[in-house]
């Protein structure tokens, strides 16, 4: 069960400050618990004492950092239950999807828990010409400083965990605003933190709205920020963010390329799973699917009859596949893209009706390039699908995409695994699988609108620090 209501985190202390949030069933529309909200005076609160704590932090031994990352890992392991419960509440998220993410959320801090004692410098050799006779060079890396993190609604605790986590393992103080949406999962990471020895201050999390969180990019005193969300609101943050690094992990309209060798039932599962996993509300979900014209009949009759076998329903279900879409606002918008993809000639295979935020599983073909559900960020539980005779053209109609995240290409051709890696304009390439496969671990972002930078705890730890330099002369 949820708390009746909970506090926001100010320098490692829960406040109770009022109750001013509601958060709601996502399949019931009901309120079902409050959360505190946090104003303009109370950021800046949180931003002064964050850099108030950095020079604790800067202090702090490596395996102190450990011990902090190894005490949040068992803390989740305790709740692992009630985490996955409010994911299934706040987010809509399916109950097994839940335990998933509860799942990544314990390896995002194992593995920064591993990667705070390896943050390793380097001894250089700067004896390259002759007037650097006798100098020797060493590097080390040290803390950013204090990081503005704001994470979204559709992973409530893995994306909230892919910026505190290494933060922690670096040693940046942090404030983090998580999405009104979906605060909880991250108010109880909050919750856990303040039972550790972090220096006060070293992290705030503070539900806030829009309007009050300006602070979060514009404010000087945070040297880095890292925004997960749509692409219009990250590039405008970007604009406004002054002097400091951004990271922006944005949206994406992912495509699978399913070649003439494929095992075609195996790319089918994956696919589904890809494209319908959580209501399609994924970055990288699958969006568009290009499959080889020798495979496209049987492929078409397979696909279609199992989406339309998904099961609707309850997220709290142990059946239920597809949950309601995060609002009734966003699952309209969704079925008004669909309602225009098929008024401008796409076929509507399955699918396509709408009750309240339940937007029915959909599967579409011959969708106009310009059409929103081909050409923008779906967000919802909708695939396009087309066939292809050359595999050339079907890599430059991946690539003719304004995003650029991921990428899934079934073949069992090595030549063409290679060419898919070297020309498409993706950030990663995901071969014999869908690009909605992720480990978190592995270096993670994209190009073109889908952002700037890469998560994974070792690349965003390096993000989080800067190298200082020590030159060591040695008089001949």
């Amino acid at each position: 069960m949820l708390a009746k209501s909970y506090p926001y985190y100010l320098a490692n202390k829960a406040v109770y400050a009022n109750e001013d949030l509601d958060v709601t069933n996502k399949y019931t529309q009901e309120v079902a618990t409050k959360v505190a909200l946090a104003d303009a005076r109370v950021i800046d609160q949180a931003i002064a004492a964050a850099e108030k704590a950095q020079p604790a932090l800067n202090k702090m031994a490596p395996y102190q950092r450990q011990k902090i990352l190894e005490h949040c890992v068992e803390g989740f392991k305790k709740r692992f239950d009630e985490l996955a419960y409010s994911l299934c509440i706040e987010a809509g998220k399916p109950i097994k999807d839940a335990r998933g993410e509860v799942t990544r959320l314990i390896d995002t801090f194992k593995i920064a828990a591993e990667e705070s004692v390896r943050i390793n410098g380097e001894v250089m050799n700067l004896e390259i010409t002759e007037r650097a006779k006798g100098y020797t060079g060493m590097y080390k890396h040290v803390p950013i400083g204090p990081c503005s993190f704001i994470s979204p609604f559709n992973f409530p605790l893995n994306l909230a965990a892919h910026k505190v986590a290494p933060a922690i393992a670096a040693g940046c103080a942090f404030v983090l605003k998580p999405a009104s949406r979906t605060p909880i999962g991250a108010l109880i990471i909050g919750e856990i933190l303040a039972e550790t020895d972090l220096p006060e201050g070293a992290f705030s999390i503070l539900p806030c709205s829009r309007d009050g969180a300006d602070l979060f990019t514009t404010d000087d005193r945070f040297k880095l920020l890292s925004f997960t969300g749509s692409p219009d609101v990250g590039w405008q943050l970007k604009a406004k963010a002054g002097k400091k690094p951004v990271i922006l992990e944005l949206g994406g309209n992912a495509a699978c390329i399913v070649d003439a060798d494929t095992d075609l039932e195996d790319a089918i599962t994956r696919i589904i799973f890809g494209a319908y996993y959580q209501s399609g509300q994924s970055c990288i979900s699958v969006q568009r699917v290009l499959v080889h014209q020798s495979l496209y009949d049987e492929f078409k009759q397979q696909y279609v009859a199992k989406v339309k076998a998904l099961v609707h329903g309850d997220p709290l279900d142990e059946n239920t596949f597809i949950g309601p879409m995060i609002s009734e606002g966003e699952a309209k918008r969704l079925k008004g893209w669909i309602d225009n993809a098929v008024a401008a000639g796409a076929n509507m295979l399955c699918g396509g009706n709408l009750d309240g935020a339940m937007l029915e599983a959909t599967v579409l073909e011959n969708v106009p390039r310009e059409c929103e559900v081909n050409a923008d960020e779906a967000f919802g539980p909708v695939s396009v699908i087309s066939a292809f005779d050359d595999f050339d053209d079907a890599l430059a109609r991946v690539n003719d995409s304004q995003f650029g995240l991921q990428a899934g290409v079934f073949t069992r051709d090595i030549y063409k695994a290679h060419k898919a890696w070297d020309e498409l304009e993706v950030g990663g390439v995901v071969i014999g699988d869908v690009p909605s496969w992720r480990v978190d671990n592995m270096p993670y972002g994209g190009v073109k609108e889908s952002g700037l930078g890469r998560e994974g705890i070792r690349y965003a730890i390096a993000d989080m620090t800067e190298i200082k330099l020590m030159i060591l002369r040695t008089p001949q």
